[in-house]
């Protein structure tokens, strides 16, 4: 198993120190986030910047398709399938961190207790999650499939679609998922492969879960 894993990609060892640095960076990045994330949410939009209000930060951030895709960078650019697990749990715990410590102390109330489970389990699931993750950016069919399926669950939230409409609701999501492609791109052939691949797990997934991936 841990051969075939090799041949799909190698993990790229590191120093004890830079390991602990990287985690805490991770760690202070998350934080910052969550932080950031809770204080635009607790602004009036009316007291955001301009092209704040207009770009509709605050609903963007309290959507999943910018998460997914800061934890899938996290993941691949990781040295390990190890450090990818570790890294993105710390990423999301900090971010649970700031954002219900800033909600506590300086919003003055109790976050919402459904909302907080639905962060608290993909916060558990993200080292499993990552580990698969880190290997998008290996070479092979197993790395193909596992890049198509991110593209599709960041398509699913950037495009709106059914049998007679198909939308953008939300640009920056858009660039999301763009962002996303190009992050996975390894070379023009495979990229080709990996879209077409995408929008049939899309499509699948959107009919099979009709409801499941919007967030």
């Amino acid at each position: 198993m841990i051969k075939w894993l090799n041949n799909i990609r190698a993990p790229i060892h590191i120093s004890r120190r830079k390991k602990i640095l990287n985690t805490l960076l991770v760690f202070v990045f998350g934080l910052a986030m969550g932080i950031g994330t809770k204080f635009l949410d607790c602004i009036p939009s009316n007291l955001l910047p301009y092209f704040m209000e207009i770009l509709d930060l605050r609903n963007f951030f309290g959507r999943i398709a910018i998460w997914y895709l800061l934890a899938v960078i996290i993941s691949i650019y990781s040295k390990t399938p190890l450090r990818a697990s570790v890294n993105v749990f710390v990423f999301f715990a900090g971010m649970l961190t700031g954002y219900y410590a800033y909600t506590r102390l300086f919003a003055g109330f109790y976050p919402d207790r459904a909302y907080l489970m639905i962060w608290i389990v993909l916060t558990a699931l993200s080292p499993f999650l990552a580990f698969i993750c880190w290997y998008a950016k290996g070479k092979g069919n197993t790395s193909l499939v596992i890049s198509s399926l991110i593209s599709a669950l960041l398509f699913l939230q950037a495009f709106s679609f059914g049998m007679t409409y198909f939308n953008a609701p939300y640009i920056l999501e858009v660039l999301v998922w763009a962002a996303g492609i190009a992050i996975l791109y390894k070379s023009p052939k495979q990229t080709a492969v990996m879209l077409v691949l995408s929008l049939v797990f899309a499509v699948t997934m959107r009919i099979v879960f009709p409801f499941m991936f919007i967030m």
